[in-house]
């Protein structure tokens, strides 16, 4: 099995901590995300137990909320010791609204309107990421209007490629997130922050990508935000406070891929960190990292009853299923590998090539092709490991389809987290 936590019962079916699969998808019907609590905290403490072992005081992980964000998992995340990541004024509220700490809270986006700036500052969120100049004379005029002094971190482009998807490589100096050192911009949006009186400026965010297995990238990464460290004390007398490298730490999605040593990279890059400052002169400066998928992905998994069997001879057999790129767009957008399971015929032999194909009327509408499953029939239940993220949180309503409902499990007891959508909810604001 790819993951610890799932396994399988004398009967064949796909158990999640202990829960059968077969058993919830009979309750809670499907499509169904299912979500194990018990693996985001562990895997939450990957992280944690690194910082605390290798990293200076103050250092905090902060859970990214794109990866999944709904009420049920800030809670979660704040037990264990993160804050959290936060792009738009809907996650902002989602988190709020689980009581989670504003202060905790650091406020990403590369176009934040003025309705979000300001959304931001009158709920006291603790740092904002400022992206560009025109953010960052936004954010200073509504923060004097306050009269307040709001602590940021200035996004920099560092210029590294590190070899990942196009669509998630995020760190290359042509790119719509953050002021590239390249150019000379990041140099000259610093000394327009310093002047700031509304603003504190409290150090640097860069993120390079995702799905990224190697810690090479980030030793890299470090490099440069610290000659850029360097640079600007020599120009402007001030160094950084904090570091934010961003997340961007794989997972493996099929049984090649590799698997990540969290600890172990985070030792990595705290001995690089600690070297580099000592080359440069520059005092200790506190980390932040931005784990999102590596929290919640494998936690994950999607269940689905197949409809169609569709073999076309010479060219392939297509199995439909009852949900598709309305629940799980990432082979549509990436062409995302997954691991594919029949969770109620696992002691049979996994023997028939098919592809995968969701429900809607794209012809791109697929979650996995040339996978082996025993020969589906009309109603088999399917299993989609490795969900958790960037599944629930890029749904959409497309050919009028509900979203899914989420379900969690503590202890392989599961709750309702997210309830079904029904056909009223889609014409609800109508």
């Amino acid at each position: 099995m790819l993951y610890e936590h799932l396994s399988v019962s004398p009967e064949g079916h796909l158990l999640m901590d202990g829960a059968d699969t077969v058993l919830l998808a009979q309750e809670f019907g499907t499509p169904l995300y299912v979500l194990s609590e018990d693996r985001v905290r562990e895997n939450c403490r990957k992280y944690t137990e690194a910082f605390r072992r290798y990293l200076p005081e103050g250092s905090r992980p902060l859970y990214a909320g794109k990866a999944l964000c709904f009420r049920g998992i800030y809670p979660v995340i704040e037990s264990e010791g993160f804050g959290a990541d936060v792009v738009s004024a809907g996650e902002i509220y989602t988190a709020l609204s689980a009581g989670f700490p504003a202060e905790k809270l650091v406020f990403h986006g590369s176009n934040k309107t003025d309705a979000e700036i300001s959304f931001g500052l009158d709920n006291r969120v603790g740092t904002f990421v400022v992206d560009n100049f025109a953010e960052l004379d936004a954010l200073s005029a509504e923060a004097e209007k306050r009269g307040v002094v709001q602590d940021i971190l200035l996004r920099v482009t560092v210029g590294l490629d590190p070899h990942t998807l196009e669509a998630i490589n995020t760190g290359k100096v042509d790119s719509q997130f953050g002021t590239p050192i390249e150019t000379g911009a990041a140099l000259r949006i610093l000394r327009r922050a310093l002047s700031k009186k509304s603003l504190n400026v409290l150090g640097y965010h860069s993120h390079i990508g995702s799905m990224i297995f190697d810690p090479q990238p980030f030793l890299d990464q470090i490099d440069r935000l610290l000659a850029f460290s360097a640079e600007g004390y020599r120009a402007t007398g001030y160094a950084p406070a904090v570091l934010n490298l961003g997340g961007g730490f794989g997972v493996p999605y099929i049984a090649s891929d590799p698997k990540v040593d969290i600890g172990g990279n985070i030792q990595k890059i705290s001995e690089h960190l600690a070297a580099g400052l000592e080359r440069y002169g520059l005092p200790p400066v506190r980390i932040l990292m931005e784990p999102g998928r590596s929290i919640v992905a494998d936690a994950g998994l999607t269940l689905y009853t197949a409809g169609g069997l569709k073999t076309i001879e010479g060219y392939r057999s297509y199995v439909t299923v009852d949900g598709g790129m309305t629940d799980n767009p990432r082979y549509a957008l990436y062409r995302s590998s997954y691991t594919v399971l029949s969770a109620a015929r696992l002691n049979e032999a996994a023997d028939f090539k098919c592809t995968l194909a969701g429900r809607c009327c794209e012809s791109g509408d697929r979650i996995a092709e040339n996978i082996l499953l025993p020969r589906p029939v009309r109603g088999d239940l399917l299993a989609v490991l490795t969900t958790g993220a960037y599944n629930y949180s890029m749904a959409s309503n497309y050919n009028r389809i509900p979203r899914a409902a989420l379900v969690m499990l503590s202890g392989g007891q599961p709750r309702l987290a997210v309830k079904r959508e029904t056909f009223r909810d889609l014409i609800a604001r109508e």
